[in-house]
């Protein structure tokens, strides 16, 4: 080596050290998680708006400090795109964890969540489900899986219990009902579930009517209803489907004693009562829905709306979801997946803003979780039972 590249390469050296003193305060390595859903496709509405909650969680995780435990490490986004099929999902995983994340956020739609979960499982990859409904997620005693949000037959039972309720405080003027379902996984088993439990109450089920993903014109099934003309219609769908389901039978002037969703896809959706509040007005839904009494809420949904987006139940579900998952992280001290698989298995995460008190997982489910009731009235949504929650007194039946 020359003198000259010898002294380059020397004062490089020197450069170096004098810019960067001290190198022992480095940053710790970052924690990357996985966050997947799907993003493009039939339910990319849904994955945009969950994956923009899984960021905001970060944000406000890393501003806070990051991961004290592991010295103020930062949570580092590996994003993915499940292209709203479970194929792609599983795919998204293998590179995920080619990648060697630490645990996933995810994936939105229940047959989705079935396989990513599973795949997950292979390389015990801690997954933290956000939405996913279907309870089979949680039922096939995967020890990676945890879902922070209610199952599908927990929903269908508080929804049918109170249905009920309503029903007899008016005199039980409903006796008949349809069901109007999409055709995967969350759409059918809740169609079941509710038609399995409504006979009970001593509700005729006249009719459950499946439809495919996507479907662009319910006129045919409008005139199902018509002709059938039962007391209540309850759908179960995405929001796509569902908001033209609901504007059609107002087109064709199809105006049953109620409109009763559990797990609407736009029944409790603050971009269908926007977009379309006549058509919105007095629906019910049994979902997924936030503490309003916590002025948590209030702020995450002004700064959601300040970003031009709806607060959605998929943006706070999956932002609690994250949290949840920080959580974890932090009490396990590492971000090696089995320890943080222990620790969420042992998570009393209770600084949230969903209606649910303490996290408790029993096989992966959170038994503390339970879904809220709805409805759409003067162009916003209230709450209307349980009553520690209750923002208005229930309309039922409607008025046609």
């Amino acid at each position: 080596m020359s003198k000259r590249r010898q002294f380059l390469s020397g004062s490089a050296a020197a450069a170096t050290t004098l810019a960067f003193p001290a190198i022992t305060g480095a940053q710790p390595k970052p924690v990357r998680i996985g966050v997947l859903h799907p993003v493009t496709g039939a339910l990319a509405y849904s994955g945009q708006q969950c994956r923009e909650g899984a960021l905001m969680a970060i944000e406000d995780i890393n501003k806070a400090g990051g991961i004290k435990a592991l010295g103020g490490a930062k949570i580092e986004a590996l994003l993915g795109d499940a292209q709203s099929s479970p194929q792609a999902g599983t795919a998204e995983i293998e590179k995920m964890n080619e990648a060697g994340v630490s645990a996933v956020v995810g994936a939105f739609a229940s047959a989705i969540c079935l396989a990513t979960t599973q795949a997950a499982a292979k390389y015990n990859l801690p997954h933290v489900v956000d939405v996913g409904v279907a309870d089979q997620i949680v039922e096939r005693g995967l020890k990676n899986t945890f879902r922070f949000g209610p199952g599908y037959k927990k929903c269908a039972e508080v929804a049918v219990a109170n249905l009920h309720v309503l029903n007899t405080a008016a005199g039980k003027p409903a006796k008949s009902v349809m069901i109007i379902h999409e055709e995967s996984l969350f759409g059918t088993g809740t169609a079941q579930l509710l038609a399995k439990e409504l006979p009970g109450y001593g509700y005729e089920v006249k009719e459950v009517i499946k439809h495919a993903n996507p479907t662009r014109d319910f006129n045919n099934i409008a005139l199902r209803i018509k002709a059938v003309n039962p007391d209540i219609v309850i759908p179960a769908n995405y929001y796509n489907e569902y908001a033209l389901l609901v504007r059609t039978l107002q087109q064709q002037k199809i105006t049953p004693k109620a409109i009763y969703s559990v797990l609407g896809g736009a029944a409790s959706s603050y971009k269908f009562v926007k977009e379309f509040p006549d058509a919105a007005n007095g629906i019910i839904d049994c979902n997924h829905w936030f503490n309003p009494r916590d002025k948590r809420s209030a702020e995450l949904r002004k700064r959601v709306e300040a970003k031009g987006l709806f607060f959605s139940y998929e943006v706070f579900m999956t932002y609690t979801a994250m949290r949840l998952l920080a959580d974890a992280i932090e009490r396990a001290k590492s971000t090696d997946r089995a320890a943080i698989i222990d620790a969420l298995g042992k998570s009393t995460f209770s600084d949230h803003i969903m209606p649910y008190g303490a996290t408790q997982f029993v096989n992966g489910q959170n038994t503390g979780a339970q879904p809220l009731m709805t409805q759409v009235s003067k162009g916003d949504i209230r709450v209307i039972i349980p009553r520690e929650y209750r923002e208005m007194d229930p309309i039922f039946p409607l008025k046609a």
